[in-house]
Formats: structure tokens, sequence, C-alpha cells
């Protein structure tokens, strides 16, 4: 299924489900209805032959959204994860946390989404502004900030390494190509045998 949405097709394609029997009993002895396995198989019927319920957040206002209880965090979230800056969503989402529904399970998994899927310039800074108006749930706030942070300093120093390393190899190819060239070997054998191109291997001829 992921192979042909990931092929570019919008519509999903028609699955024939088939079932392998090879049970004690033979030949199969239940129904062949999928529905006769729900306990109310005519409501199931109603329910999954017509359209299906939706609950669409993207229409639905912030005041009636915070209503909502325990989901009012994330549907508020969700609904403006797209928005240009996240800052501005700072009040609203404060406003929320501080009524105490949120457990700190969902507070981790709404930062998650967040720096994953929004567009805050700063995330870091917002977590940390956020864990300033939300008491409750400062210690852990500022846990996932100081853990993105510690991140961001391990992929710095890693980077580092790996361009120090990407640069060493260049350097090594650059001699051994020198050294190629000058016994005469043709360039495009050196720039198949160094990876390295054409233009790389100019000034290295003369």
């Amino acid at each position: 299924m992921q192979r042909h949405l990931d092929a570019g097709h919008d519509r999903l394609p028609l699955v024939i489900p088939v079932l392998f029997y090879h049970g004690l009993v033979s030949p199969y002895p239940f129904s062949l209805r999928w529905l006769d396995e729900f306990v109310a198989p005519e409501l199931a019927g109603h329910l999954y032959h017509g359209a299906f319920p939706l609950a669409d957040i993207t229409v639905i206002p912030d005041d009636e959204i915070a209503t909502h209880q325990r989901m009012a965090t994330l549907e508020l979230l969700q609904k403006h994860i797209r928005q240009r800056d996240l800052a501005q969503l700072l009040d609203k989402l404060s406003e929320l946390l501080l009524t105490g529904l949120a457990t700190e399970s969902q507070v981790q998994a709404l930062m998650h989404y967040l720096v994953q899927a929004g567009n805050t310039r700063e995330p870091i800074k917002f977590i940390r502004e956020l864990a300033l108006r939300t008491p409750q749930h400062k210690e852990t706030l500022m846990t996932i900030a100081e853990y993105l942070e510690q991140q961001g300093l391990e992929r710095d120093l890693a980077q580092g390494r790996q361009e120090g390393r990407q640069e060493g190899r260049k350097e090594e190819a650059q001699r051994i190509a020198v050294a190629m060239l000058h016994s005469g070997l043709p360039r495009d054998l050196v720039a198949r045998l160094t990876g390295l191109t054409e233009q790389e291997l100019t000034p290295l001829a003369d």
C-alpha cells in the first residue's frame, strides 16, 4: 500500500482480501461476510458502507477547541501547525496547559510533534518560554529543551568530524592523483580511480 502511494497515486487500490484456512473443521464452517463478526452487523454495515464521520478542526474556532478538555492542546496545535511562526500560538497553548488536563506523556508527545512538524524558527526558545508559563510542566519542558540543545551540539560535532574526514580523504585522493598524472596515466582513468572530477584534476596536472 505504501509503495502504491509513494509511486504518486492519489487513489487507493482495490485490495481483494483472501482468507487461507487450515483449521480442524472442514470445510470452513463460518460466515464469509466480515460484517457478521461484529456484535451489531447491521450497524457496522451502516458505518462502513456510508460516509465516514469527520472532525474537521480546520474550521472549528479556537475557543470551541479549548472546550475539548484533554484533546484541546493537540487539536489546537494540529490546527495551526503549518502557521508561519508558532510563537504566535504561545499564549493560547499556555492557557490550555495551565488547566492541568494534559498529562506529562501528552506534553512530551506535543513537543515532539511541534519540533518535527512545526514552523517555529526557534523551537528550543519556544519550549523554554512555555516552561516558564506553565509551572506544573516546567521540569518536563526544560528537560526536552535541554535534550534538543544537546542533540544539536552533538550533531554539530558529528558534522565537524565528518567534514574533517571528508577533507582528509579528498587531500589523499589529490595526492594520489598527482602521482598518477605524473606517471602518465590518462586523466579519465585517474578520475575514475580517485573519484575526482575533471575540474578538480586540472590544477593538479600543472
